[in-house]
This record gives structure tokens, C-alpha cells and sequence, in this order.
């Protein structure tokens, strides 16, 4: 794999290519997702990059009926709510992404604790295309 610095534009790029990248601590083996250049854990600065499965639990979630405008632009209203959530990863990382896949208009049916794998998000073309991160049940 190619050295890209821990950074959110090497992170967007490994979303892009449809790979859920982490960076996993060479002193004590912490993980972060996203990715970190220095460990919060320890304080090093000797990390490497790690591809994470993409599954997980779900440990907690929102459904947001007035969201920003890039949100109204994909069609979430108060009608349309869309969902967001904390995935605890197999891996041990939480990450926070979009829950896709779900009844947004019923939350009590969205469980914590429910299996959940990951879900691209490919919005836009070109220069302006844009990768998310999301997941969805499992």
C-alpha cells in the first residue's frame, strides 16, 4: 500500500476506493478511525494504516428531522428525517456515520446493539463527487 499521510483527505480517498481505513498505534497497537497521526493513547508517533472490516454494533443513534443544507439537498425534512448513529466497530473503534436502510419515521424500531455492516455513499461527480461513510443492518 501506498505511504498517504494520516489525514482526513488520505481517509476520504480510502472512502472513494470503498475502504474503511484506520491507523493502528506501532507502540501499542490503539486504533482510531478516522485515522490519527499521534496516538492519544501513548503519545507516539509511529503509526500504519489498517483496513477495518466494516462491521459492527450499533451503540447509539439520532434521527434529525431539520438538518444542515446539504442535508435538504438530498431530500431530509421533517417529513424525511435522516438518521445518524455510533458504530462500534469488531475492531474496537467507534466511528460515527449516516444509518442507512432504516425507518427514520419509526426510531422505537431502530435498535441499539443491532448488527451492522458499512455502506458508501457516492454523491456528485467528477472534481465535486464525494465519498460518506455509512452503514446499514445487517
Amino acid at each position: 500500500m501506498e505511504k498517504k499521510p494520516f489525514n482526513d483527505i488520505s481517509y476520504e480517498a480510502f472512502l472513494r476506493e470503498e475502504k474503511l481505513m484506520g491507523s493502528k498505534c506501532r507502540s501499542c497497537g490503539e486504533l482510531f478511525v478516522p485515522p490519527r497521526p499521534i496516538c492519544v493513547k501513548c503519545g507516539a508517533s509511529e503509526m500504519e494504516w489498517v483496513e477495518m472490516k466494516g462491521v459492527g454494533k450499533l451503540s447509539a443513534f439520532t434521527c434529525i428531522a431539520v438538518g444542515p443544507p446539504f442535508m435538504k439537498q438530498e431530500g431530509y425534512t421533517r417529513d424525511h428525517p435522516y438518521c445518524t448513529g455510533v458504530i462500534q466497530l469488531d475492531e474496537g473503534p467507534r466511528v460515527t456515520a449516516r444509518i442507512e436502510d432504516v425507518d427514520t419515521k419509526k426510531p422505537e424500531e431502530i435498535k441499539v446493539g443491532a448488527a451492522m455492516k458499512v455502506k458508501y455513499l457516492h454523491r456528485g461527480e467528477g472534481d465535486r463527487g464525494a465519498t460518506f461513510l455509512a452503514f446499514k443492518p445487517v
